[in-house]
């Protein structure tokens, strides 16, 4: 399977672009991001280019600029430095959410960098996702880097190289870390990026609280998880008391006795026939956000609401959801 194809299988697995939709590509002038903003445009997709240009490298970044206005007629949008790169990522999603749907040119390459990471930085495991809570996709995960750079030379683009990369922490890791594992063992990177699609795991020390509850099932005991949460175990049972965080929502009931959970085949609303499939539908959920819609529940698993979208008769106003990221 060649670049092309392998980008439009990884899209349509993950529902990223709809067939021939728009979308704003966010590119630097590197290998990766005019990889990415040639490769939809050749399978077919509506694909426009933005620039954020911070300015930190004086006359290279303007080149960098002119180089993405002239040859992937990019938008520039100019915009402040920030102390981190994180900081400037979150500048340039900020700068472009009325763009629309986003792409970047993430590649497995940067999976592989980012959990090698995250391991040191945090003991999590977590990789980059297909796709943000905010809607920027990233179509080129199936790509290591030398692909990108290969695909620009056969198409007969050329990329701008940034020299400070070799200064940053991820430089760090590409320039020294990753060849001293590859030398100790060739499969390195494939077993790093095999690390990173793996389910991800709680945080250590939440998951600590959590196998200290669970070790014994006598009595009651309770753990502080942090942001107002409380487990408790009651004999053989787990729930969670006070306001509960998932994903991009906040849940919060006075009712005892009810959980947050994800949908599961056949879930109705309690006293009604009508399925919770059939609300998200209705609602226009996008289907890649169904499957982890909050549903709240009673321990019996009735499904008395889906978050900010219906409640079962008689738990009106019962649960207070807001989702914290519109």
């Amino acid at each position: 399977m060649d670049v092309l194809d392998r980008v439009e299988a990884h899209i349509r697995a993950n529902v990223l672009i709809e067939p021939g939709g728009e979308v704003t590509c966010l590119v630097s002038g590197g290998a990766d991001s005019t990889c990415l903003w040639h490769a939809l445009r050749t399978l077919g997709y509506r694909a426009t280019a933005v620039h954020v240009h911070h300015g930190l490298r004086g006359a290279k970044a303007d080149a960098d600029a002119e180089h993405c206005a002239q040859t992937l007629d990019a938008r520039i949008v100019h915009a402040p430095t920030a102390p981190t790169e994180a900081g400037l990522r979150d500048l340039r999603y900020a700068l472009t959410a009325e763009e629309g749907l986003r792409a970047t040119g993430h590649t497995a390459t940067d999976q592989v960098e980012t959990v090698l990471y995250r391991i040191v930085s945090s003991g999590s495991t977590r990789g980059i996702r297909a796709r943000r809570e905010d809607g920027v996709v990233r179509p080129l995960l199936p790509l290591w880097r030398e692909e990108t750079e290969a695909y620009c030379r056969d198409s007969g683009l050329s990329w701008r190289i940034d020299t400070t990369n070799a200064g940053t922490k991820r430089g760090l890791i590409r320039e020294r870390v990753l060849p001293l594992l590859e030398e100790l063992d060739p499969r390195a990177r494939a077993n790093l990026l095999a690390l990173g699609a793996s389910a991800p795991r709680l945080p250590r020390l939440l998951e600590a609280s959590l196998v200290e509850l669970l070790s014994s099932r006598d009595g009651t005991r309770s753990a502080d998880l942090g942001d107002g949460i409380r487990a408790v175990r009651s004999y053989d049972v787990l729930r969670l008391d006070g306001a509960v965080t998932w994903g991009p929502w906040r849940l919060e009931s006075d009712r005892p006795g009810l959980v947050v959970r994800s949908r599961r085949p056949g879930d109705r609303l309690a006293g009604r026939a009508r399925k919770v499939q059939d609300v998200l539908v209705d609602a226009k959920v996008p289907r890649d956000e169904r499957d982890d819609w909050p549903l709240v529940a009673t321990e019996d698993g009735d499904v008395v609401a889906v978050a900010g979208l219906a409640e079962a008769p008689g738990w009106e106003g019962t649960v207070r959801a807001v989702r914290e990221d519109r």
